[in-house]
């Protein structure tokens, strides 16, 4: 690397720490201050940190080597966890939320279901799920910078001890910058977390923004359509994908055939299934939770969710369809000429673009860019994951009475305790790829239902969810297990046919048992008490099926009416996941030269911002605060 990249990522990473110490004092006030930033700061820092947040190190080099291989259709495989769901939370779930006015999404769980016993196992078995949940997304990004450090750096970081090999190279780099993240998570909480993700949003914009200038500087419009096809440039498809590479690159075609995605409308549609109830569901109790219950009111919430759709797809893929055209470009030829390739793994695209293919001082910046990336996700579930063993565990069933100091102390001890672990599992992780189809698919999958069902059924109780939420959690472990071990399984054995089974196709399984559980643990259990029901929904107000609950609200001459605007709020996801999928596709036909596809996207951008105004917008302006 030249001296001018080092000097670059050097300064950002000095920059990083010493915001993120500098303005940690403000986190010394008490848990709501540590977790919540007081619930002081502006919404629209809160959406670009949350945009920062979602703009994963691991996910990106993921989706780079999704669209090298499968064109522009491939940002449908976002899908599968699923992107959408922030439309959901933009358009009704932002407001339900934030109506609580609480702390974490553990302690939610009691405004809807009381303080019994019932409701704390719900509580119980929510905050365990946040829990894991965090240390599996630290394993995710764990094994992706380990893998992204070593292709762009030239030291190798290998630790041996005699003759025993302690730690790969991989896992030393994954854990310095885990260790230089970490520092000023602990020490500043939300506060930090917030101020350096909107200098590490703004470091992320330029850095795609110079990848995809430098893009249209290097290469023809020529040298890119030789190498794509028409069908590789078309975001439409059947139940099964057609050819997408000529001939001279039949590699990628085997590639295709063999990555699983093959049928890929049979994915797209289970994609859908599982989408629809995964985005009513809401958002898991992690940090995108965190940052609507820190919006100062009900209101900025809803604009927050909005803000971040808004700015975080048009950035990610310039930086995205940037690397992608060299790849194509200089890699493509490459690869295809070597008899040697098979297959490969798709994921290092990204570091070896990077690595040989950037400009100095561009590439310095992209450095830095991603590693913005990686490191103001991980501090957002550093951030968010404690919260859940501190708050809800710690203070509600150990030690109720302390000082602030004393639990701030605690929450330092459960952010360690939480990285460590991650990490821990991210050593005995295979892929990038097995680690997302098992967080999407397994492991959401066994949130989906209990939390479905919490918002549209008053029958519901406490006992359904923990029912729920415990047998798909078991179920997903089981799942990841089979998955982790299918090496050891003996070919054609049933434990072998369900190891190699992609883990979008298990979700209705997952799913199948979690709704049993919740159906079982609520009809065989008393009904949730009525005042904490009628509570729920006078302050929430969901749409659903809140028939007896609606009817003893009225008897006590509450004026409150039905919620009527399933279809409308539903139109406005339809809408709206059409407005956020043209915020993806627009800077990919920019990119490629496909300038009359990039006008239609603009104009599809432009119509459904319009409608949006009139059937979101101004709906939200009238919720008072």
């Amino acid at each position: 690397m030249n001296i001018i990249d080092i000097s670059i990522i050097a300064i950002y990473i000095i920059l990083t720490l010493a915001v993120g110490i500098w303005i940690s004092k403000r986190a010394s006030k008490g848990l709501d201050s540590y977790f919540l930033g007081g619930k002081s700061i502006k919404w629209y820092y809160l959406g670009l940190s949350n945009g920062s947040g979602m703009f994963d190190i691991s996910g990106t080099a993921l989706m780079v080597g999704w669209l090298f291989l499968y064109g522009t259709k491939s940002f449908m495989l976002m899908w599968l966890w699923p992107i959408w769901n922030q439309i959901f939370i933009m358009m009704f779930l932002a407001v339900w939320i934030r109506r609580s006015n609480i702390m974490t999404g553990s302690e939610w769980i009691l405004t809807r279901f009381g303080d019994d016993k019932a409701g704390r196992a719900s509580h119980k078995i929510v905050a365990l799920f946040a829990v894991v949940a965090a240390i599996g997304f630290i394993a995710y990004f764990f094994e992706g910078v380990g893998k992204f450090m070593t292709v762009i750096l030239p030291w190798d970081m290998t630790f041996i001890i005699g003759a025993s090999e302690i730690l790969t190279s991989e896992q030393s780099y994954a854990l310095i910058i885990i260790i230089l993240t970490t520092i000023y998570t602990i020490k500043g909480g939300m506060f930090s977390v917030v101020a350096t993700e909107v200098l590490q949003y703004g470091i992320m914009v330029i850095a795609g923004v110079l990848v995809a200038g430098y893009t249209f500087i290097a290469f023809s419009d020529i040298e890119i359509t030789s190498v794509i096809t028409e069908e590789w440039k078309n975001v439409f498809f059947g139940w099964e994908l057609d050819t997408h590479w000529d001939s001279k690159y039949q590699k990628f075609n085997d590639l295709v055939d063999s990555e699983g995605y093959k049928m890929f409308g049979a994915l797209i549609g289970m994609s859908l299934f599982k989408g629809f109830f995964a985005s009513i569901a809401g958002p898991t109790p992690s940090f995108d939770m965190q940052r609507i219950l820190s919006t100062k009111t009900v209101k900025e919430a809803a604009y927050m969710s909005g803000f971040t759709n808004l700015v975080l797809f048009i950035p990610r893929y310039l930086l995205i369809g940037g690397v992608v055209v060299i790849a194509l470009v200089v890699l493509a030829p490459q690869m295809a000429a070597n008899p040697n390739f098979v297959g490969g793994d798709l994921e290092i695209l990204l570091p070896q673009v990077i690595n040989f293919h950037v400009p100095v001082g561009i590439k310095g910046l992209l450095l830095a860019g991603l590693l913005a990336a990686f490191m103001s996700t991980f501090s957002a579930f550093v951030n968010a994951g404690p919260a859940y063993i501190v708050n809800d565990i710690y203070k509600k069933y150990f030690k109720p009475e302390a000082t602030d100091d004393h639990y701030i102390k605690a929450s330092h001890l459960a952010s360690f305790a939480v990285v460590g672990l991650g990490v821990f599992m991210g050593f005995f992780a295979d892929s990038i790829n097995s680690l997302t189809l098992w967080i999407t698919s397994s492991l959401f999958g066994g949130y989906v239902a209990a939390n479905f069902l919490k918002w549209i059924w008053w029958r519901f109780n406490g006992w359904g969810y923990f029912w729920g939420m415990l047998s798909g959690l078991i179920i997903a472990s089981l799942q990841f297990l089979l998955d982790q071990n299918k090496a050891h399984f003996t070919e054609g054995s049933l434990l072998y046919d369900l190891s190699n089974v992609s883990a979008i196709y298990l979700f209705p399984v997952i799913f199948g048992f979690s709704l049993l559980g919740s159906f079982l643990g609520t009809f065989l259990t008393k009904p949730t008490d009525i005042k904490v029901l009628k509570a729920f929904y006078t302050n929430v107000h969901p749409w659903g099926f809140w028939k007896p609950v609606l009817k003893e609200l009225k008897k006590e001459n509450h004026k409150i009416e039905k919620n009527s605007e399933f279809w409308l709020d539903m139109l406005n996801c339809a809408i709206g996941i059409v407005w956020q999928s043209s915020m993806i596709v627009l800077p990919i036909y920019f990119l490629i030269r496909d300038y009359p596809k990039a006008f239609i996207s603009l104009g599809v951008f432009l119509v459904t911002s319009i409608i949006l105004k009139f059937t979101w917008l101004d709906k939200v302006r009238k919720i008072p605060n």
